[in-house]
């Protein structure tokens, strides 16, 4: 049994972080015991594995969805990790474009003869 100082110890996150997973409904709040809460390894199971989502790339509202998945409920999960890989495609698509556009910026500012920057005269426009 371990207090919230000492979970937030053994897994390395801040103790206003298990509050906050406590107060958005992704981890239990424990009874109170003579004044202090105890957490027992499932709580450092379910701490682990929402900092091994959060490490992958999933949001809070993802992990909650798969924390409350049976384990024998593949095709759910499979679905959840879908969907965030299909948000990921279209950011990397989103980020590209950018990248695309600002090369473009500078490859104008670099050759132009203008006594303008090109850049700042395309970020004028309306």
């Amino acid at each position: 049994m371990l207090t919230i100082g000492k979970l937030a110890k053994q897994c390395q996150v801040n103790v206003e972080t298990i509050r906050y997973y406590q107060r958005i409904g992704l981890m239990r709040i424990p009874e109170t015991t003579q004044s202090y809460r105890y957490y027992n390894d499932k709580d450092i199971e379910t701490l682990s594995f929402i900092q091994k989502a959060k490490d992958a790339g999933l949001q809070l509202s993802e992990i909650q969805e798969l924390l409350q998945l049976q384990l024998d409920d593949r095709a759910q999960v499979r679905q959840v990790i879908q969907q965030r890989l299909d948000k990921i495609d279209q950011r990397i698509q989103e980020l590209q474009s950018l990248k695309n556009r600002l090369s473009s910026w500078i490859d104008e500012c670099k050759s132009t003869q203008e006594s303008c920057c090109p850049i700042l005269q395309e970020l004028k426009k309306s």
